[in-house]
């Protein structure tokens, strides 16, 4: 581990992006997401599922008021992942356990907003927000609202299950955003307090748990690089180093004596120790999470064990669990990854919350060693599942991100419930829309990277930045025309370093460069104007032919963002489409994609002699991945047979 390769992201205060094509997201995210988010989190959405969140926090905010008083409240059971309107007391905690979560997503989000747009209407509801949560917490500092309106004598009593170590991590990274976006400290002192309970419970020869649910090891990384204060750090690093180890710690809450050595909480990724795994497993949103956080751990404390399970696992992922659309965890049994090469198209899961922690986990794993393959797949999530997540309206979300839609399956086949075919108002389990918001308002923050003698430019969005060493403005045009034009002042000579992606084969600079670790590096002396064009060519991707699913088929993708069919412009059975891959690939204004093709003709047969198969020349309308389902329920494919020939079998009609 070299630490003079050492990076970190520039400061979201620092950085002001103007895209051609990410405003339309932020826009968005400002006017529509975050107001109509904030009333799904009060169930104020007609026909969506009820969030709960909200009440909970009122109703967990009267409980502290009576026990300050002295009045006695009432117990609840703790003992159920959803909380039911139908199964549970109309004052006890309601919705999913870890549902406080939604509302600290909700004022990350907002936090980021604010931190380039003088807002007071929000700023005050995030204010608002803010206090009813800080009067919701405890004398001691605990703040999580299932636990305390339903039975504080239970509190960390399943830590495999609850996700109160979950809500923290949620809680601590939105105070850091609100403090850093407002100067307002009200927040993040509850953190604090919530971070030393946790501290002085789970410390060193203290209690030996750890989270069931990953996150609040990056959260107390966050709340270690604001304070300075090491006891956070430490504890995050042994939440990583006793996770795995036996006698498991999940057994010894359960009360469950396990007489062999047989292994277990795959699910939890709490297996083995950490620092011996070598495969992403277990539920795919709690995995990133994890080596999330074991990457930040790394870079902390220098440690390269953890460094190295964590390039094994991120090689894993990439090279074996990976779906083209950036997906990761392939199956609904667990939201979580199966074995190698298990890549599904009509099954897949996909998480949106998975994508997005792949990608955090992506940049952790550059700020230790600045490759370019880090910041490809976080490019490669982003511009496909990421964006496809949300409706083009803001006010619509898919949870599941699959790559072949067939309504009549989703509808019929218990198996595939999990696949909608139209994006929801909202969810239950609604962890993926806020998710998203806060991920897309802090783009910016994922753009440049710096350490002492480099400027590293991993996202070609455009952007305004001020850094140690200068400024850059980037003007880009990177998904239209494949042309970037940054306008360098240094301050002082520096290197560049501008990531040249693995789907360019071809690229020109209009400087000198060396080429390190898939980044052409420049050496700035004096205001510059660099001018990069990368080849936009369209491409046939096709999968290892270990992935039984797309044996004999392709994928069309277009500089980082992946196409795919609708039966709206094309036809029915969308498995009757057939890509020449000799053929014209036809680029539109409107981004889309005109393929010539051929079409299989149905039969109707279901078995019949052996005979030449019919097709018909045509031509395939693709469109980004990213904007499928906006226009009614379809048919959808990522994937098509690729023909180079007609064959002995198959006859050309008019």
């Amino acid at each position: 581990m070299n630490i003079n390769n050492f990076s970190n992201p520039l400061h979201l205060n620092n950085v002001k992006v103007n895209d051609n094509y990410f405003n339309k997201y932020l826009n968005l995210i400002k006017t529509v997401v975050i107001p109509y988010q904030y009333n799904a989190l009060n169930d104020l959405i007609p026909g969506a599922p009820k969030s709960y969140c909200i009440s909970n926090f009122i109703k967990a905010s009267s409980v502290c008021s009576s026990l300050k008083a002295g009045i006695p409240v009432p117990v609840f059971p703790v003992d159920k992942w959803e909380y039911k309107e139908t199964e549970c007391s109309s004052n006890s905690f309601l919705g999913w356990c870890f549902q406080d979560t939604d509302a600290y997503k909700w004022i990350e989000a907002a936090s980021y907003v604010l931190v380039n747009e003088k807002n007071d209407a929000l700023k005050k509801q995030v204010d608002d927000l803010v206090d009813l949560i800080c009067s919701a917490q405890l004398e001691n500092g605990y703040l999580d609202t299932l636990y305390i309106i339903n039975d504080r004598s239970k509190i960390f009593s399943n830590l495999k299950d609850r996700h109160e170590l979950y809500c923290f991590g949620h809680l601590t990274e939105a105070a850091v955003a609100y403090y850093n976006s407002t100067g307002n400290n009200k927040l993040l002192n509850a953190a604090i307090r919530f971070a030393d309970l946790i501290c002085d419970y789970f410390g060193d020869n203290k209690n030996q748990g750890y989270p069931g649910h990953e996150i609040a090891e990056s959260a107390l990384v966050k709340l270690y690089y604001i304070t300075k204060n090491e006891k956070y750090i430490n504890q995050a690093e042994l939440f990583i180093k006793r996770r795995g180890t036996k006698p498991y710690y999940f057994d010894i809450e359960r009360c469950y004596n396990r007489t062999d050595n047989s292994i277990d909480y795959e699910y939890n990724q709490a297996h083995m120790p950490a620092v011996k795994q070598n495969e992403a497993v277990g539920h795919a949103v709690r995995g990133v999470y994890l080596y999330r956080g074991m990457a930040e751990i790394a870079k902390v404390k220098k440690d390269d064990c953890v460094f190295n399970a964590c390039k094994n696992i991120w090689n894993n992922i990439v090279n074996k669990k990976l779906y083209i659309t950036g997906g990761i965890g392939s199956t609904a049994v667990g939201e979580a990854f199966s074995f190698d090469y298990d890549l599904p198209n009509d099954l897949a899961y996909c998480e949106t919350c998975a994508s997005i922690g792949l990608a955090m986990f992506s940049r952790r794993m550059f700020e230790i060693n600045p490759i370019s393959s880090y910041f490809d797949v976080f490019e490669q999530a982003l511009y496909n599942t990421v964006l496809a997540s949300m409706g083009s309206d803001g006010k619509s979300f898919f949870y599941v991100n699959p790559l072949e839609v067939l309504p009549v399956a989703s509808k019929k086949d218990e198996r595939k419930n999990h696949v909608k075919t139209r994006r929801q108002k909202w969810f239950g389990c609604a962890c993926c829309p806020p998710n998203l918001a806060r991920f897309l308002s802090s783009i910016g923050e994922y753009c440049f990277s710096e350490n002492s003698s480099t400027l590293f430019v991993n996202l070609y969005i455009g952007a305004n930045a001020q850094f140690t060493n200068g400024s850059i403005d980037v003007q880009s045009n990177y998904l239209s025309s494949g042309n970037v034009i940054l306008y360098v002042k240094p301050n002082k000579p520096f290197k560049l370093a501008l990531r040249i992606p693995a789907w360019c084969d071809n690229f020109t600079i209009n400087c000198n460069y060396e080429m390190i670790n898939g980044y052409a590096v420049l050496s700035i002396n004096k205001n510059t104007n660099v001018e990069i064009s990368f080849d936009l060519k369209v491409k046939l991707i096709r999968c290892s032919n270990l992935v039984r699913a797309n044996i004999g088929k392709v994928a069309v993708a277009r500089g980082p963002v992946v196409y795919c069919a609708e039966s709206i412009d094309n036809c029915e059975n969308l498995q009757l489409l057939k890509i020449n891959p000799n053929g014209d690939f036809v680029v539109n204004e409107n981004g889309t994609i005109i393929a010539d093709g051929f079409v299989e003709q149905p039969d109707e047969s279901l078995y019949d002699e052996y005979k030449p198969v019919p097709l018909k020349k045509c031509k395939i309308t693709l469109i980004p991945y990213n904007s499928w389902g906006n226009r009614g329920e379809t048919e959808m494919s990522v994937y098509s047979v690729s023909y180079t020939r007609l064959r002995a079998h198959e006859t050309l009609s008019d």
